[in-house]
């Protein structure tokens, strides 16, 4: 999610958490319209995840030692894991929802984390929580949805991070499984950098050139980094997402693994990019400096269900499909690995190295 592209890089200096909310108690914004709830059903349920060879999956691979997890069994979210934002300013990418503390957004059923949008009237803070000066104005946004992030509560520097997910489809949706610094070392967003494990636009909209005829099929990846806004740096790829039958329709693993000048994406335990210190930099730093910064610091974790934005509104059929909402992206489960042979800088995990 590229969170910082409007006029509000200045909320991103060094001192603060970056971007979203510490949270726990109710929204301070109060629906003014309703809609139907979001049934469960059967095909919402996690099923085995098979290797596309038949055999079974585990992603923990060789060396990794889990640290860290989040299966969400019980009927509560874990607010010793999690904090959840409440804001309504668009995440400076245009977006059309307000984030909300609420059930009907942010709800644990079947063992699954549910992040649900809706169409309604809303009207809430406009910052998050801990925003430098204050909440800002009251902001009505015609969408609510969730996004959970473990800001002051769990972050880490170098690992493997992933989540099994279950992604909404439609033209105008914009799921995200993504990482923030914890501490703004080198400065506001990007130059303390971002890392995006997994985004998916569209799922199912119109595609010109995906594979497999079923419309947009495809995840992403990426990092944000370089001189501060508007003339920041991102680098990206997308990759198919396999299986028998409709790739919006399944689970999937997505994951990235983190080490000390390098970044491996995988999705299903397939890696489709690999990024290097040489690709990337601060503007906070002379490269020969530090040339593994910004990505040597501690990042947290979040999930999100973004409503329209620039991202989703900008391609495929390049228009908002009201038709979609209301909708959800259901998380399996997340998972933080170490590696065993060299925690301090990860790599021996990577790669085979």
């Amino acid at each position: 999610m590229n969170v910082g592209k409007l006029l509000l890089s200045t909320w991103f200096f060094a001192s603060f958490v970056s971007l979203t909310a510490c949270g726990g108690g109710p929204s301070t914004g109060a629906s003014t319209t309703t809609s139907s709830p979001i049934s469960t059903s059967s095909d919402d349920l996690p099923v085995p995840l098979a290797a596309p060879n038949g055999e079974s999956y585990h992603p923990a691979f060789e060396g990794w030692n889990l640290i860290w997890s989040d299966e969400f069994e019980g009927s509560e979210l874990d607010r010793t894991k999690w904090e959840v934002e409440t804001s309504c300013w668009g995440g400076g990418n245009n977006e059309r929802q307000c984030y909300t503390d609420r059930l009907r957004n942010v709800e644990l059923s079947n063992g699954l984390l549910r992040l649900k949008a809706y169409p309604e009237e809303f009207t809430g803070q406009q910052y998050p929580q801990g925003w430098p000066d204050g909440p800002g104005a009251q902001i009505t946004q015609a969408y609510t949805s969730g996004k959970v992030r473990t800001r002051e509560l769990a972050d880490w520097t170098y690992g493997r991070f992933e989540a099994r997910i279950k992604l909404p489809s439609g033209q105008g949706t914009w799921p995200a499984f993504w990482m923030l610094p914890a501490s703004n070392v080198y400065g506001g967003w990007p130059l303390s950098g971002e890392i995006d494990i997994m985004e998916a636009v569209n799922l199912g909209a119109s595609c010109s050139d995906c594979d497999g005829g079923w419309g947009e099929n495809r995840s992403s990846g990426a990092l944000h980094f370089g001189d501060p806004w508007p003339n920041n740096t991102f680098l990206t790829d997308k990759t198919t997402l396999s299986g028998d039958f409709e790739a919006k329709d399944q689970y999937h693993v997505f994951a990235v693994e983190w080490g000390q000048g390098r970044l491996n994406w995988f999705v299903d335990g397939v890696k489709f990019m690999t990024l290097d210190e040489e690709q990337w930099f601060t503007a906070a730093l002379d490269k020969s400096d530090n040339a593994t910064a910004p990505f040597d610091e501690s990042f947290y974790l979040m999930f999100n269900l973004a409503v329209g934005g620039d991202l989703s509104e900008n391609n495929n059929e390049n228009r908002f499909d009201t038709s979609v909402f209301p909708t959800e992206m259901l998380v399996d489960w997340v998972r933080v690995y170490e590696c065993d042979f060299d925690e301090a800088v990860g790599r021996s995990c990577m790669d085979g190295e």
